[in-house]
């Protein structure tokens, strides 16, 4: 006979009894220990932004959504600064420049468990644009143009309307910084045009200014 309670049972009874009680234990335990399953609002606000490029960081003028699961009061939208910070509530200034989405995501985790208990952040890209290329000189429209994905010389001059009638495109400069002195490369049009020396048309890179005389 077993006892649980007042209640005496017999030996099957028992043994049901005390099995219903530690799978019953079990299940609560293994709820409490789940982490809770993503909200479909932290999935539809992560869609609504866009896909870095490989080996994106952080910079200035770039817009990012901060998502606080449960939190909505600490949830915006946000432009770099000038100075790479960003600023949230609560928290305050942020360094933000320099950055990978997933470090900033840890670094604001870090600086809102002082506020907020257990925070859940998620960190996404709405805009950006600190990656930009410029040319400049006989094409349709010169300026700075974003670069969200990888572009070359030639489509960087199709995205500004292409070369003018009287530009010198044998002598079309693709200017660089590297390692902070300034290089030149050069871009002839006219070879690329006829398939010879293909592999002039590079990929550009962030600050790469594209001259058509």
């Amino acid at each position: 006979m077993f006892r649980i309670g007042r209640v005496s049972l017999s030996g099957h009874a028992a043994a049901l009894a005390v099995g219903g009680i530690f799978f019953a234990a079990a299940t609560v335990s293994a709820q409490r220990a789940a982490p809770a399953a993503e909200p479909p609002a932290v999935r539809a606000a992560a869609a609504a932004g866009i896909t870095p490029p490989p080996g994106y960081v952080i910079g200035a003028e770039d817009v990012l959504g901060v998502l606080f699961w449960r939190e909505k009061d600490m949830s915006v939208d946000v432009a770099v600064r000038p100075d790479g910070k960003i600023t949230l509530p609560l928290i305050n200034d942020v360094d933000a420049s320099g950055l990978t989405p997933e470090q900033l995501r840890q670094k604001v985790t870090a600086a809102a468990d002082q506020f907020i208990e257990d925070p859940s952040v998620t960190i996404i890209v709405k805009a950006i644009n600190s990656r930009k290329v410029f040319i400049t000189g006989q094409v349709g429209k010169s300026g700075s143009y974003p670069l969200t994905a990888p572009t070359s010389v030639v489509q960087l001059i199709a995205m500004a309307g292409g070369v003018q009638e009287y530009a010198d495109i044998s002598h079309i400069m693709v200017m660089r910084n590297e390692g902070g002195r300034q290089i030149a490369r050069r871009f002839n049009y006219k070879d690329f045009q006829k398939g010879k020396n293909l592999a002039q048309n590079i990929e550009l890179q962030p600050g790469d200014t594209v001259v058509v005389p």
